[in-house]
């Protein structure tokens, strides 16, 4: 072994496999197992939770007639699985001299996947090719022998075979693996018997052309080669029968719409791949995908098999749409106990609750209380005390933070987005029965006057992208933070060059929440002059029909040339987002029909639906095809929860999103609050007449204010509030006959701001 430490140690660098997943699969016992196939093979497994990937890929060569033949490089095969719910994927290798024929049944009750494989051919021998990265660590250990194990501490993995190996080989990935041994020698020569502290890879020749692989996890190699064993000891069929019991019973609960036949089946599939993503060392976490975007390129230790806590509610409504609340029950449950102890959530994080990434999102701490909400709206939560503290601590995070957010939902810039003021605002409101009179009160004042200010924060009328179709305005994607600019500011868009862009020149669909959730009505102008808007600059019609990009400008896709995403690129159609138009032409007396079934025809061959679809000149050599997916995530969740909200939507016209309490206290229409809330986060510089000023601080303060150059000017000590917010009151009458309020203030330890205010008091 010392020599190939020399000529191959320590293999090339690690990567994971590509997005591109014909399925995802689980059993639903006790077993922590979730398998991924692409390109036919099994690609990565987790263990034993959904955040951590073990193995890049477990594939196959066969030696045949003419030579040999790595099976996940020839695109030649067929995929199908039992029914769109049953996630027992088969898959058929067929080629001139060889047909190979695959099931993989992760074991409903041990940590270990098992893969039936039957071989035909004249002189066909089967090999196996195991790619170990355990725990995304670059230095694993390879062990040959009777089976192929390997290990990295305390995480372990061993694969046997029901008939055995006739020969065993443990290299360094790109020098000394199974695939090289073949490119040098034409058949399997090398049987190295170990392979350590780098990128590993093993090979197997099986004894047998028919039989069982099993490949278990655990702590250590005897553990792992415990639960192999096992495995194989077990009936096959009895599995098998257990494995698919479970999921039919599970189904047995969907409430799938009315349907064609081919939206159905998606409906069902749909409602699978949720629930496969769902964790259970940690039951109710919800990662946005088994993925790692343009994972072939590169080794991210996050990829998208993180949780969103947006991307999990969204899934959680989804399932609540279709009945399944016990489930959407165990996610809220899971967020309640990832809640931090300031009452936000990290912007992503492991399935045990370690932060990832470290940005502050507003909409994803109103989400949770949104989604407290629907389950108490369709019967099937009352308030239990960890409920009741999980409400207040995000309401208390949001009365101190928002209405600002340091991020978007596309994670990119600070500022006001129309999709996360709907969000907060909707929590506010579903959640004012948590709190006393005087609370509840506060939280609803606040709530009437962020509604009211939407359009001042994300509601351009000097734009320009909207001239050539007499638009007199539109909403954009995001309006920047008052101290970097408001409305009028500048946004840099982080993955493109030079990406700073007017933020009045930037638009998406975010606004479109606004309809959805019952703040705008689907006809008011605004709404309706921006749908045009977005369909004249955002839209793009492909082979496979309509989507959407994030936003014009957006960097985030592969390169022109299809190289992938790197930090730069060019932003590529989502087909979630002909969801969200799909909602709104619900809402609005338009044909949903072309949204839902582009979202049928933008899936992989499998019909997993991804993030992107591609929308350059085909380069299959790339495996790029306009209107099929692209290199980034697939399957995104959140993408198959939008086409199950939006079936319901069109059977029902209400989105998941919409609540009896905002449809009753706003009926689509901007309100006219009677108190406008002021901070230095987000300050006003006018307010009409017969309105009353609220002047907020997170710590106490004392106001010093005048009226129309300081006349009168007075001292006024801040009062404390329910929310540990500090306000000093202006009622209507106070104001009465004024032109302005000029105010500053010192802090509670006499130290004066050093600025003044004014809010002009237009009659």
């Amino acid at each position: 072994m010392a020599d190939i430490q020399v000529g191959g140690f320590p293999g090339i660098d690690p990567t994971w496999s590509s997005s591109d997943k014909d399925m995802i699969t689980t059993g639903l016992g006790a077993s922590r197992v979730w398998a991924t196939l692409g390109h036919g093979i099994v690609n990565e497994v987790y263990w034993p939770s959904t955040g951590r990937p073990q193995i890049r890929d477990l594939g196959f060569i066969v030696r045949h007639k003419g030579g040999w033949t790595e099976l996940k490089r020839v695109d030649t095969y067929l995929f199908s699985l039992p029914k769109p719910y049953i996630p027992l994927p088969a898959v058929v290798h067929e080629g001139e001299h060889y047909r190979l024929e695959l099931e993989v049944l992760p074991h409903p009750l041990r940590d270990c996947l098992l893969i039936r494989y039957a071989l035909s051919g004249v002189d066909a021998r089967l090999y196996v090719l195991l790619a170990p990265h355990l725990d995304g660590a670059r230095d694993n250990d390879a062990m040959a022998g009777a089976d192929l194990s390997a290990s990295h501490n305390s995480t372990s993995l061993c694969l046997r075979a029901d008939g055995g190996f006739l020969r065993t080989s443990a290299g360094f990935v790109g020098t000394s693996d199974g695939w090289q041994d073949f490119s040098a020698n034409g058949q399997m020569s090398w049987t190295y018997p170990e392979a350590r502290g780098g990128n590993v890879a093993l090979t197997g020749e099986l004894a047998s052309d028919n039989g069982i692989l099993a490949l278990g996890f655990s702590g250590t190699i005897e553990g792992a080669r415990t639960l192999a064993r096992s495995s194989l000891a077990d009936s096959y069929e009895e599995s098998r029968d257990i494995f698919m019991t479970s999921w039919e019973d599970w189904a047995g609960n969907l409430r799938i719409p009315y349907a064609s036949p081919e939206l159905e089946e998606a409906a069902r599939r749909s409602a699978m791949v949720i629930k496969c993503h769902e964790d259970r060392t940690y039951a109710g976490a919800m990662v946005a995908s088994l993925s790692v975007p343009w994972g072939y390129s590169h080794d991210d230790a996050g990829g998208y098999h993180l949780v969103w806590t947006r991307d999990a509610v969204e899934a959680a409504f989804a399932l609540i749409t279709v009945g399944l609340y016990d489930d959407a029950g165990r996610t809220l449950d899971y967020l309640i106990g990832t809640q931090a102890e300031d009452g936000s959530w990290a912007q992503n994080y492991f399935p045990d609750g370690r932060g990832y990434w470290s940005g502050k999102q507003m909409d994803e701490v109103a989400l949770p209380v949104m989604l407290a909400a629907k389950l108490r709206a369709v019967g099937h939560l009352t308030n239990s005390p960890p409920e009741e503290a999980m409400v207040r601590s995000a309401i208390r995070f949001i009365v101190h933070n928002g209405p600002m957010s340091d991020q978007d939902r596309w994670e990119e810039n600070a500022g006001a987005s129309p999709f996360t003021l709907a969000m907060l605002i909707v929590a506010l409101v579903v959640s004012a029965d948590y709190f006393s009179d005087e609370d509840r009160d506060y939280i609803l004042s606040l709530a009437d006057s962020w509604n009211e200010r939407i359009e001042e924060w994300t509601y351009s009328v000097d734009g320009h992208l909207g001239a050539d179709l007499g638009l007199p305005g539109y909403y954009i994607r995001l309006g920047p933070r008052t101290c970097d600019g408001g409305i009028d500011g500048i946004i840099s868009r982080r993955n493109v060059q030079h990406g700073e862009t007017p933020a009045g020149d930037l638009i998406g669909l975010e606004f479109l929440y606004l309809v959805r959730t019952g703040l705008r009505a689907a006809d008011d102008r605004r709404i309706v002059d921006t749908v045009r808007l977005i369909d004249d600059r955002l839209r793009v019609e492909l082979p496979t029909g309509i989507a959407y990009y994030r936003y014009n400008g957006d960097g985030y896709g592969e390169h022109e040339d299809g190289a992938p995403f790197d930090g730069l690129g060019i932003g590529r159609p989502w087909p979630l987002l002909a969801g969200e138009r799909g909602h709104y032409a619900a809402l609005s007396g338009e044909d949903p029909m072309p949204y839902l079934n582009s979202m049928l025809r933008m899936v992989g061959k499998g019909g997993l639906i991804p993030e992107q679809v591609w929308d350059g000149e085909a380069m299959p050599e790339r495996g790029l095809i306009p209107g099929k997916p692209s290199g980034s995530a697939m399957p995104l969740v959140w993408a198959h929860g939008e086409l199950l909200k939006l079936l319901v939507t069109q059977n029902t016209g209400r989105p998941a999103e919409l609540f009896d309490a905002i449809a009753s206290r706003y009926a689509g229409k901007r309100p006219a609050a009677a108190i406008w809330h002021w901070r230095e986060t987000s300050p006003f510089a006018s307010i009409a007449a017969g309105k009353a000023i609220s002047i907020e601080a997170d710590a106490p303060f004392t106001l010093h204010f005048g009226f129309d150059g300081w006349d009168g000017a007075q001292n006024r000590d801040s009062t404390i509030n329910g929310f540990g917010m500090h306000c000093v009151l202006l009622t209507a009458a106070d104001l009465a006959g004024r032109k302005a309020l000029d105010f500053t203030f010192r802090d509670g330890n006499g130290r004066w701001k050093g600025q003044d205010f004014s809010i002009a008091l237009r009659a």
